[in-house]
């Protein structure tokens, strides 16, 4: 028992293979058998040297210890990054004020893409509904697991992942969490838990749009796409976008070629490892490819790494251009925005929000969210400063095949497209 602002404090450490060490301190207060309770889970990367130099932090303030830990939560104003454990079994949307968080794949939430999007829905629910929020940021595939759990032991209402590569980890945690709602962006896992929520977009729709106006606007006939890496919420948009080309060839009779990406062979161009979604300059050396064999519009779909494309193409002299996914790419990237056609956006914001919501309300439901071009889930982003250079009769065939593929009239083969 030591002193800590006029009240006793029991420290205990403990050391887990899997969760790393904890710290856990009780103070005692006026009335018997009432306590506060911190709880610090680090990473077990940690060095032992930081053990030690954390447990003194520990002594003198529970709060100060946060220091050590690789992975602590980022709270809004008024939660508590240091929340104390839940149990599996406990409903944590009816512990005390409801709160929604979030984490993030390894390209972090200031990918320009679609965690960022992603957030903006978290931040819109702590806006617009008044709830508390709070989000950890991973910075290796390793963390999903560890992330997660920091959410549980945060006691979040509902946790929201972002991407498909956290399927597994997400899956773990929603089972062994049945009262704590998840919602998962860009994924749809079979049979999902009744708490786990899929949140995904049918992109090859808007991709084959954004297909068929690269192939009226190319210059030299060749336009382009390459991914970050080949999984089903990346290979969907370079589907529909190749598919958009031949489209457009059929309609036209010509022979724009589609380059990056073979959708027969579903093989193509993606960004070097490791961390794909990161590697800006792997990004722009893959664009840059993909420029020297004579395409002059990229559709580069690699999070954070698509940056290397809109290099690329800017230091291309006005030869080349790109279409942006995920988001409107003039706002994320106003930079670029004189080498941005047009983006491929999904509502991950509106999905997001409207998840958090649905829980908060005591609505929530595992059904899958499907935002197509029929329900404005997905689509293309304003021309922004190509608005005047695109013929008027192109954007009346734009809104044709819109009308077309809702109606069904245009069917799209992708094997990534939501069932």
């Amino acid at each position: 028992m030591l002193p800590l602002l006029g009240a006793s404090l029991t420290v205990k450490v403990s050391i887990s293979p899997r969760r790393g060490y904890s710290f856990m301190a009780r103070s005692a207060t006026h009335a018997p058998r009432v306590f506060h309770r911190w709880i610090i889970v680090c990473s077990r990367r940690q060095s032992v040297k930081k053990l030690h130099l954390a447990i003194p932090a520990v002594f003198a303030a529970a709060a100060l210890s946060l220091s050590a830990c690789a992975q602590a939560p980022d709270a809004s104003t008024g939660s508590s990054a240091g929340s104390s454990t839940s149990a599996a079994g406990k409903d944590n949307s009816n512990s005390g004020e409801f709160k929604a968080c979030m984490v993030s794949d390894s390209a972090g939430f200031n990918d320009k893409s679609f965690n960022e999007t992603s957030l903006q829905g978290l931040n819109k629910a702590a806006s617009d509904l008044g709830v508390k929020t709070a989000k950890v940021e991973s910075k290796d595939d390793k963390d999903y697991a560890t992330n997660l759990q920091s959410m549980v032991d945060a006691k979040c209402s509902i946790i929201v992942s972002v991407g498909f590569l956290l399927e597994k980890p997400t899956l773990a945690a929603a089972k062994a969490n049945p009262n704590v709602k998840f919602a998962i962006v860009d994924d749809n896992p079979a049979n999902p838990p009744e708490n786990l929520k899929p949140l995904i977009f049918n992109t090859a729709q808007s991709s084959f749009e954004a297909g068929y106006l690269a192939s009226a606007l190319t210059k030299t006939g060749k336009v382009a796409t390459f991914g970050g890496m080949k999984i089903p919420t990346v290979t969907i948009f370079m589907d529909g976008f190749s598919q958009g080309v031949d489209y457009y060839n059929k309609q036209k009779h010509k022979s724009v070629q589609a380059i990056g990406w073979d959708v027969k062979k579903q093989d193509g161009q993606f960004v070097p490892q490791p961390n794909p979604f990161q590697n800006v300059s792997g990004g722009k050396a893959t664009a840059q490819a993909l420029l020297n064999q004579g395409a002059d519009i990229i559709l580069p779909v690699a999070g954070n790494a698509g940056n290397g494309a809109l290099q690329a193409v800017k230091s291309s002299g006005g030869k080349a251009n790109a279409i942006w996914v995920d988001g409107d790419g003039c706002k994320t990237q106003p930079a670029y925005c004189s080498n941005i056609i047009t983006s491929v956006f999904k509502g991950m914001d509106v999905a997001v929000f409207d998840a958090v919501k649905a829980a908060k309300d005591g609505k929530f439901d595992n059904k899958p969210y499907v935002g197509s071009l029929e329900d404005g889930g997905t689509g293309l982003s304003p021309f922004h400063e190509f608005d005047s250079k695109i013929p008027a009769d192109v954007k009346n065939e734009l809104k044709a095949i819109k009308d077309d593929i809702n109606s069904g009239k245009i069917t799209i083969t992708s094997k990534a497209q939501p069932k």
